[in-house]
């Protein structure tokens, strides 16, 4: 009980600092942390377990081998996390929002003592996301919620493994322990994107090394195709935000009307070229963005910028450090705590070298 005793404390630290006005919102916190940390139970006893199914029990055997791997070869120290499993009830454990204003790019900062800002506010119910939604859309922002699979608790309790993970191909479940475990390495307040994006590229150079030393060349092409369609992707939004920069920043001189006549083209045509690479695909028709036509708008692009903005850069980072992963936190924990006017041409210069090696 001790650790449910400090979760509670903490986040009721939180809930007090913050006032009455965001009271609902971390109690909601509360209930839903506590609730998956109370229904986890331990995963050696799921995989001793007659009643487990034998497609669980392997993926929770290789759960075991994937924490022993960040340990041994990704320097990630895994501690107790991933070493209790829950099922859930809905594919996702927690559904984040996103807001970002109808003529910007820029999403809107959710703001707690401890953790900084953040791009995204995350529920553990549907409804409760959908009504701080309808606040947003009342006035007049873009707004995008989505399920997610996984979210970390950055080394401050031991996170459960649970069926989110297990429902995920082999190669994709352990990439996606990797990039929780990484995010209890660094962590930066109010910067998303860095977080994020250091966050996907040791899940992307973890899951290379974990492939190699398995010897699976099937699994390693489909990562591989996965990630070429992920940065040919990641251009096509890059494109499309560049056009929406310069487009907002007329906003002196357009009408609002017309501001968002233009908008609705620039997105429609993200559309059109978003398809054309999908159909160009011999093996992935379902991209980053899911099927086509998607209903993009800021929030969307917004999210997904976050994730993927500075990989190459992260990636790069660890070329030059040699593949050591201790070494290569070691300088990310040194870039983080630079100015952000100082880490963001550090991480354009690192960008700028990489070479695809993956």
């Amino acid at each position: 009980m001790k650790q449910l005793s400090q979760i509670y404390t903490v986040l009721l630290l939180v809930t007090l600092l913050s006032g009455c006005t965001t009271f609902s919102y971390y109690s909601q916190a509360i209930r839903g942390h506590l609730a998956l940390t109370i229904a986890g139970k331990p995963v050696d006893s799921f995989i001793n377990s007659e009643d487990t199914s034998p497609e669980l029990r392997d993926k929770l055997i290789l759960s075991r081998q994937a924490l022993r791997f960040a340990d041994e070869f990704l320097g990630l120290s895994p501690g107790d996390a991933f070493t209790d499993y829950v099922v859930l009830e809905q594919p996702w454990v927690v559904v984040n929002l996103v807001a970002v204003p109808e003529f910007s790019l820029q999403p809107h900062q959710w703001c707690y003592p401890i953790l900084g800002c953040q791009a995204y506010r995350g529920y553990f119910h549907l409804e409760d996301a959908r009504k701080e939604e309808a606040k947003f859309r009342a006035e007049g922002y873009d707004t995008f919620l989505g399920g997610v699979t996984a979210y970390s608790t950055l080394g401050w309790f031991d996170d459960p493994l649970h069926s989110s993970f297990t429902n995920l191909a082999n190669d994709r479940m352990v990439a996606l322990m990797f990039h929780e475990l990484a995010h209890r390495v660094v962590y930066i307040k109010g910067d998303t994107a860095f977080n994020e994006s250091f966050a996907t590229a040791v899940e992307l150079e973890g899951l290379k090394l974990w492939l190699t030393q398995k010897g699976d060349p099937a699994a390693f092409k489909r990562a591989l195709i996965r990630l070429e369609l992920r940065n040919r992707t990641h251009a096509l939004v890059a494109n499309t935000n560049a056009k929406l920069k310069r487009l907002f920043q007329q906003q002196d001189v357009l009408s609002e009307e017309s501001l968002r006549k233009r908008k609705q083209h620039l997105f429609d045509e993200l559309n059109t070229n978003y398809e054309r690479l999908l159909a160009s695909e011999t093996e992935n028709k379902t991209g980053p963005f899911g099927h086509p036509p998607v209903n993009f708008n800021n929030a969307r692009v917004a999210l997904f910028t976050q994730y993927n903005q500075h990989v190459p850069a992260f990636r790069q980072l660890l070329k030059e450090t040699g593949y050591d992963f201790p070494a290569f936190y070691r300088a990310v924990e040194s870039l983080s705590e630079q100015p952000e006017e100082n880490r963001q041409p550090t991480l354009d210069a690192l960008s700028e070298r990489f070479e695809k090696n993956f």
